[in-house]
Protein backbone atom coordinates (compact mmCIF):
# COMPACT_ATOMS: atom_id res chain seq x y z
CA UNK A 1 0.00 0.00 0.00
CA UNK A 2 1.44 3.35 -1.02
CA UNK A 3 2.47 5.81 1.39
CA UNK A 4 0.89 9.37 1.67
CA UNK A 5 3.23 11.85 0.16
CA UNK A 6 3.90 14.17 3.13
CA UNK A 7 4.99 17.87 2.61
CA UNK A 8 8.63 18.84 3.22
CA UNK A 9 7.48 21.11 5.98
CA UNK A 10 4.34 22.22 7.84
CA UNK A 11 3.13 25.59 6.92
CA UNK A 12 4.03 27.32 10.12
CA UNK A 13 2.55 30.65 9.00
CA UNK A 14 4.86 33.26 9.66
CA UNK A 15 1.57 35.71 10.27
CA UNK A 16 1.28 33.24 13.30
CA UNK A 17 4.45 34.13 14.54
CA UNK A 18 3.71 37.93 14.04
CA UNK A 19 0.86 37.37 15.97
CA UNK A 20 2.34 35.51 18.80
CA UNK A 21 4.93 38.33 18.52
CA UNK A 22 2.35 40.93 19.28
CA UNK A 23 1.27 38.77 21.88
CA UNK A 24 4.43 39.00 23.67
CA UNK A 25 4.77 42.52 23.30
CA UNK A 26 1.64 43.17 24.65
CA UNK A 27 2.94 40.89 27.76
CA UNK A 28 6.17 42.82 27.97
CA UNK A 29 4.83 46.48 27.27
CA UNK A 30 0.70 46.51 27.59
CA UNK A 31 -0.27 50.22 26.71
CA UNK A 32 -1.53 51.68 29.97
CA UNK A 33 -3.37 54.87 30.83
CA UNK A 34 -3.26 57.57 27.62
CA UNK A 35 -1.81 55.17 25.32
CA UNK A 36 -4.55 52.19 26.10
CA UNK A 37 -6.94 54.84 25.19
CA UNK A 38 -5.03 55.67 22.40
CA UNK A 39 -4.71 52.17 21.44
CA UNK A 40 -8.66 51.41 21.87
CA UNK A 41 -9.54 54.24 19.59
CA UNK A 42 -7.11 53.38 16.63
CA UNK A 43 -7.76 49.43 16.97
CA UNK A 44 -11.84 50.53 16.37
CA UNK A 45 -10.64 52.47 13.90
CA UNK A 46 -8.75 49.61 12.07
CA UNK A 47 -12.02 46.98 12.42
CA UNK A 48 -14.18 49.77 10.58
CA UNK A 49 -11.77 49.60 7.65
CA UNK A 50 -10.84 45.78 7.69
CA UNK A 51 -14.63 45.47 7.16
CA UNK A 52 -14.95 48.43 5.04
CA UNK A 53 -12.18 46.86 2.80
CA UNK A 54 -14.41 43.61 2.74
CA UNK A 55 -16.99 44.94 1.38
CA UNK A 56 -15.32 46.97 -1.48
CA UNK A 57 -13.49 43.50 -2.14
CA UNK A 58 -16.46 41.06 -2.37
CA UNK A 59 -17.89 41.56 -5.77
CA UNK A 60 -21.59 41.16 -5.65
CA UNK A 61 -22.30 39.80 -9.14
CA UNK A 62 -19.86 36.63 -8.27
CA UNK A 63 -21.88 36.00 -5.00
CA UNK A 64 -25.20 36.54 -7.05
CA UNK A 65 -23.89 34.20 -9.95
CA UNK A 66 -23.10 31.52 -7.42
CA UNK A 67 -26.32 30.78 -6.33
CA UNK A 68 -26.93 28.50 -8.92
CA UNK A 69 -24.82 25.73 -6.68
CA UNK A 70 -27.03 26.78 -4.31
CA UNK A 71 -26.84 23.06 -2.66
CA UNK A 72 -23.34 23.28 -1.70
CA UNK A 73 -23.63 26.72 -1.03
CA UNK A 74 -26.18 25.46 1.66
CA UNK A 75 -24.05 23.04 2.97
CA UNK A 76 -21.06 24.84 3.33
CA UNK A 77 -23.12 27.10 5.46
CA UNK A 78 -24.90 24.46 7.70
CA UNK A 79 -21.56 23.13 8.45
CA UNK A 80 -20.09 26.80 9.59
CA UNK A 81 -23.11 27.92 11.12
CA UNK A 82 -24.79 24.74 12.44
CA UNK A 83 -22.61 21.79 12.68
CA UNK A 84 -19.80 23.98 14.20
CA UNK A 85 -22.06 26.11 16.94
CA UNK A 86 -23.51 22.39 17.98
CA UNK A 87 -20.15 20.71 18.88
CA UNK A 88 -19.34 24.16 20.61
CA UNK A 89 -22.27 23.96 22.91
CA UNK A 90 -21.39 20.02 23.50
CA UNK A 91 -18.29 21.21 24.76
CA UNK A 92 -20.09 22.67 27.10
CA UNK A 93 -19.94 18.98 29.17
CA UNK A 94 -15.66 19.56 29.55
CA UNK A 95 -16.53 22.48 31.89
CA UNK A 96 -14.67 22.31 34.14
CA UNK A 97 -12.78 19.14 33.96
CA UNK A 98 -11.02 20.29 31.14
CA UNK A 99 -11.77 23.78 30.11
CA UNK A 100 -11.87 27.37 32.28
CA UNK A 101 -15.09 29.02 31.55
CA UNK A 102 -12.96 31.56 29.79
CA UNK A 103 -11.31 29.21 27.56
CA UNK A 104 -15.14 27.49 26.47
CA UNK A 105 -15.99 30.80 25.58
CA UNK A 106 -13.43 31.51 22.93
CA UNK A 107 -13.93 27.63 21.68
CA UNK A 108 -17.40 28.55 21.70
CA UNK A 109 -17.01 31.43 19.88
CA UNK A 110 -14.50 29.96 17.83
CA UNK A 111 -17.24 28.09 16.58
CA UNK A 112 -19.53 30.90 15.31
CA UNK A 113 -16.88 32.04 13.15
CA UNK A 114 -17.53 32.36 9.26
CA UNK A 115 -15.20 30.33 7.25
CA UNK A 116 -11.86 31.18 4.91
CA UNK A 117 -11.37 32.82 1.69
CA UNK A 118 -8.01 32.27 0.67
CA UNK A 119 -7.04 29.31 2.53
CA UNK A 120 -10.23 27.43 1.33
CA UNK A 121 -8.90 28.48 -2.36
CA UNK A 122 -5.83 27.07 -1.91
CA UNK A 123 -6.49 23.69 -0.71
CA UNK A 124 -9.34 23.01 -2.38
CA UNK A 125 -7.37 24.21 -5.55
CA UNK A 126 -4.22 21.69 -4.28
CA UNK A 127 -6.88 18.84 -4.14
CA UNK A 128 -7.80 19.69 -7.04
CA UNK A 129 -11.67 20.34 -6.56
CA UNK A 130 -14.27 23.23 -7.41
CA UNK A 131 -12.04 26.16 -7.06
CA UNK A 132 -15.08 28.30 -8.39
CA UNK A 133 -17.59 26.63 -5.56
CA UNK A 134 -14.83 26.97 -2.98
CA UNK A 135 -14.54 31.23 -4.20
CA UNK A 136 -18.39 31.71 -3.71
CA UNK A 137 -18.78 29.57 -0.50
CA UNK A 138 -16.13 31.43 1.53
CA UNK A 139 -17.81 34.67 0.20
CA UNK A 140 -21.49 33.55 1.41
CA UNK A 141 -19.97 32.60 4.87
CA UNK A 142 -17.86 36.03 4.78
CA UNK A 143 -21.33 37.72 4.28
CA UNK A 144 -23.18 35.66 6.35
CA UNK A 145 -20.97 36.21 9.08
CA UNK A 146 -21.06 40.02 9.49
CA UNK A 147 -24.57 39.39 11.03
CA UNK A 148 -24.88 35.58 12.08
CA UNK A 149 -21.51 35.40 14.07
CA UNK A 150 -22.40 38.70 16.15
CA UNK A 151 -26.25 37.40 16.76
CA UNK A 152 -25.40 33.92 17.41
CA UNK A 153 -22.84 35.25 19.89
CA UNK A 154 -25.25 37.19 21.78
CA UNK A 155 -27.72 34.06 21.59
CA UNK A 156 -24.94 31.23 22.97
CA UNK A 157 -22.80 33.10 25.05
CA UNK A 158 -24.91 36.15 26.79
CA UNK A 159 -22.91 37.82 29.51
CA UNK A 160 -19.80 36.67 28.35
CA UNK A 161 -20.24 38.11 24.86
CA UNK A 162 -21.47 41.49 26.14
CA UNK A 163 -24.78 40.31 26.16
CA UNK A 164 -27.58 41.82 23.43
CA UNK A 165 -28.18 44.97 24.63
CA UNK A 166 -28.65 48.35 22.80
CA UNK A 167 -25.38 49.63 23.18
CA UNK A 168 -24.02 45.95 21.56
CA UNK A 169 -25.88 45.82 18.93
CA UNK A 170 -24.75 49.51 18.19
CA UNK A 171 -21.61 48.88 18.05
CA UNK A 172 -21.83 45.61 15.39
CA UNK A 173 -23.79 48.11 13.37
CA UNK A 174 -21.32 51.16 13.46
CA UNK A 175 -17.98 49.15 13.41
CA UNK A 176 -18.93 45.93 11.41
CA UNK A 177 -22.00 46.25 9.36
CA UNK A 178 -22.01 49.91 8.58
CA UNK A 179 -18.51 49.67 7.13
CA UNK A 180 -18.74 46.92 5.20
CA UNK A 181 -21.71 48.33 3.19
CA UNK A 182 -20.30 51.17 2.29
CA UNK A 183 -17.52 49.39 0.83
CA UNK A 184 -20.33 47.27 -0.86
CA UNK A 185 -21.73 50.81 -2.27
CA UNK A 186 -18.42 52.48 -2.95
CA UNK A 187 -17.20 49.49 -4.62
CA UNK A 188 -17.59 50.32 -8.21
CA UNK A 189 -15.33 53.52 -7.81
CA UNK A 190 -12.54 52.06 -5.12
CA UNK A 191 -12.78 48.28 -6.33
CA UNK A 192 -10.18 48.85 -9.33
CA UNK A 193 -7.55 51.19 -6.79
CA UNK A 194 -8.24 47.58 -4.35
CA UNK A 195 -7.21 45.72 -7.13
CA UNK A 196 -4.22 47.34 -8.69
CA UNK A 197 -2.82 47.76 -4.75
CA UNK A 198 -3.64 44.85 -3.67
CA UNK A 199 -0.20 43.63 -2.00
CA UNK A 200 -0.11 47.19 -0.08
CA UNK A 201 -3.52 47.00 1.27
CA UNK A 202 -2.66 43.18 2.32
CA UNK A 203 -0.02 44.57 4.34
CA UNK A 204 -2.59 46.97 5.73
CA UNK A 205 -4.90 44.40 6.75
CA UNK A 206 -2.64 42.66 9.02
CA UNK A 207 -0.96 45.24 10.63
CA UNK A 208 -4.73 46.52 11.47
CA UNK A 209 -5.19 42.86 12.62
CA UNK A 210 -1.68 43.10 14.39
CA UNK A 211 -2.98 46.46 16.04
CA UNK A 212 -6.27 44.91 17.52
CA UNK A 213 -4.70 42.18 18.54
CA UNK A 214 -1.98 44.43 20.80
CA UNK A 215 -4.91 46.74 22.17
CA UNK A 216 -6.77 43.21 23.35
CA UNK A 217 -3.80 41.71 24.80
CA UNK A 218 -2.72 44.91 26.75
CA UNK A 219 -6.01 45.31 28.29
CA UNK A 220 -6.12 41.71 29.22
CA UNK A 221 -3.12 42.02 30.95
CA UNK A 222 -4.40 44.82 32.47
CA UNK A 223 -7.33 42.88 33.73
CA UNK A 224 -4.73 40.25 35.18
CA UNK A 225 -7.11 37.52 32.72
CA UNK A 226 -4.04 35.46 31.86
CA UNK A 227 -3.83 34.12 35.98
CA UNK A 228 -6.89 32.18 34.43
CA UNK A 229 -4.77 29.88 32.13
CA UNK A 230 -2.18 27.38 32.81
CA UNK A 231 0.02 25.13 30.93
CA UNK A 232 -2.18 21.78 31.47
CA UNK A 233 -5.47 24.05 30.38
CA UNK A 234 -3.51 24.73 27.05
CA UNK A 235 -2.80 21.31 26.54
CA UNK A 236 -6.63 20.52 27.01
CA UNK A 237 -7.33 22.96 24.31
CA UNK A 238 -5.48 21.43 22.09
CA UNK A 239 -6.93 18.18 22.01
CA UNK A 240 -10.50 19.34 22.32
CA UNK A 241 -9.87 21.52 18.92
CA UNK A 242 -7.98 18.69 17.44
CA UNK A 243 -11.13 16.43 17.92
CA UNK A 244 -13.20 19.08 16.84
CA UNK A 245 -10.84 19.69 13.43
CA UNK A 246 -11.37 16.31 12.59
CA UNK A 247 -14.74 15.60 13.80
CA UNK A 248 -15.74 18.80 10.57
CA UNK A 249 -13.35 17.37 8.62
CA UNK A 250 -14.66 13.38 8.75
CA UNK A 251 -18.48 15.28 8.71
CA UNK A 252 -17.97 17.41 5.88
CA UNK A 253 -16.31 14.70 3.22
CA UNK A 254 -18.64 11.50 4.04
CA UNK A 255 -21.92 13.85 4.89
CA UNK A 256 -21.34 15.43 1.65
CA UNK A 257 -20.83 12.00 -0.28
CA UNK A 258 -23.97 11.01 1.64
CA UNK A 259 -26.08 14.10 -0.07
CA UNK A 260 -25.09 12.96 -3.77
CA UNK A 261 -22.15 15.65 -4.22
CA UNK A 262 -19.38 14.81 -6.56
CA UNK A 263 -15.77 14.81 -5.80
CA UNK A 264 -14.96 17.91 -6.87
CA UNK A 265 -17.77 19.82 -5.03
CA UNK A 266 -16.76 17.23 -2.16
CA UNK A 267 -13.02 18.99 -1.87
CA UNK A 268 -14.89 22.41 -1.53
CA UNK A 269 -17.44 21.46 0.85
CA UNK A 270 -14.32 19.82 3.35
CA UNK A 271 -11.87 22.66 2.95
CA UNK A 272 -14.30 25.47 3.37
CA UNK A 273 -17.13 23.92 5.65
CA UNK A 274 -14.25 23.05 8.36
CA UNK A 275 -12.46 26.39 8.40
CA UNK A 276 -12.62 29.40 10.52
CA UNK A 277 -11.28 32.90 9.58
CA UNK A 278 -8.64 34.22 11.90
CA UNK A 279 -8.90 37.46 9.92
CA UNK A 280 -12.65 37.96 10.32
CA UNK A 281 -12.81 36.32 14.26
CA UNK A 282 -10.28 38.48 15.77
CA UNK A 283 -11.44 41.90 14.86
CA UNK A 284 -14.95 40.82 16.23
CA UNK A 285 -13.91 39.49 19.38
CA UNK A 286 -12.67 42.94 19.90
CA UNK A 287 -16.24 44.31 19.45
CA UNK A 288 -18.31 41.66 21.44
CA UNK A 289 -15.75 40.96 24.27
CA UNK A 290 -14.34 43.98 25.44
CA UNK A 291 -11.34 43.41 28.28
CA UNK A 292 -11.94 40.03 28.19
CA UNK A 293 -10.95 39.48 24.00
CA UNK A 294 -7.35 38.71 24.26
CA UNK A 295 -8.67 35.19 26.30
CA UNK A 296 -11.61 34.88 24.02
CA UNK A 297 -9.32 34.61 20.51
CA UNK A 298 -6.83 32.25 22.28
CA UNK A 299 -8.66 29.09 20.31
CA UNK A 300 -8.94 30.48 17.74
CA UNK A 301 -5.22 31.72 16.95
CA UNK A 302 -4.73 27.83 17.71
CA UNK A 303 -7.51 26.29 15.84
CA UNK A 304 -6.18 28.58 12.86
CA UNK A 305 -2.58 27.21 12.91
CA UNK A 306 -3.64 23.37 14.08
CA UNK A 307 -6.36 23.77 10.41
CA UNK A 308 -3.57 25.03 8.09
CA UNK A 309 -1.21 22.24 9.15
CA UNK A 310 -3.51 19.50 8.78
CA UNK A 311 -5.92 20.73 5.65
CA UNK A 312 -2.01 21.57 4.13
CA UNK A 313 -1.24 17.56 4.68
CA UNK A 314 -4.49 16.47 3.43
CA UNK A 315 -4.86 18.84 0.47
CA UNK A 316 -1.81 17.24 -0.67
CA UNK A 317 -2.71 13.65 0.16
CA UNK A 318 -6.00 14.04 -1.86
CA UNK A 319 -4.18 15.74 -5.08
CA UNK A 320 -1.77 12.47 -5.13
CA UNK A 321 -4.21 9.48 -4.90
CA UNK A 322 -5.46 8.37 -8.47
CA UNK A 323 -7.90 6.43 -6.98
CA UNK A 324 -9.73 9.57 -6.04
CA UNK A 325 -8.59 11.61 -9.15
CA UNK A 326 -10.77 10.94 -12.25
CA UNK A 327 -11.70 12.95 -15.52
CA UNK A 328 -15.58 11.63 -15.06
CA UNK A 329 -15.48 13.54 -11.00
CA UNK A 330 -14.00 16.65 -12.34
CA UNK A 331 -16.20 19.53 -13.55
CA UNK A 332 -16.69 20.10 -17.05
CA UNK A 333 -13.88 21.76 -18.74
CA UNK A 334 -10.76 20.52 -16.09
CA UNK A 335 -8.82 17.27 -17.14
CA UNK A 336 -6.79 15.44 -14.20
CA UNK A 337 -3.27 15.53 -14.25
CA UNK A 338 -1.81 13.09 -11.41
CA UNK A 339 1.70 12.95 -12.57
CA UNK A 340 3.51 15.79 -10.61
CA UNK A 341 2.31 17.80 -7.17
CA UNK A 342 0.50 20.58 -6.38
CA UNK A 343 2.96 23.69 -7.00
CA UNK A 344 0.48 26.14 -4.68
CA UNK A 345 1.97 27.91 -2.23
CA UNK A 346 0.90 27.56 1.50
CA UNK A 347 -2.32 29.68 1.99
CA UNK A 348 -2.07 32.78 4.10
CA UNK A 349 -3.50 33.78 7.53
CA UNK A 350 -6.98 35.00 6.40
Amino acid sequence: MRRPHLPARLPLDPYVLALLGTVGLAALLPARGAAATFADGAATAAVALLFFLYGARLSTREALDGLRHWRLHVTVLACTFLLFPLLGLAARGLVPTLLTPPLYSGLLFLCLVPSTIQSSIAFTSMARGNVPAAICAGSFSSLAGILLTPLLAAALLGGDAGGFSLGSLLRIVLQLLLPFLLGQVLRRWVGGFLARNKRALGRVDRGSILLVVYAAFSAGMAAGIWHQVSLPRLGALLLVEAVLLAVMLLVSWYGAKRLGFDRADRVAIQFAGSKKSLAAGLPMASVLFGAQASLAVLPLMVFHQMQLMVCAVLARRRAQDPAEVSGAELPAGRVADVSRPSQHPAPQAR
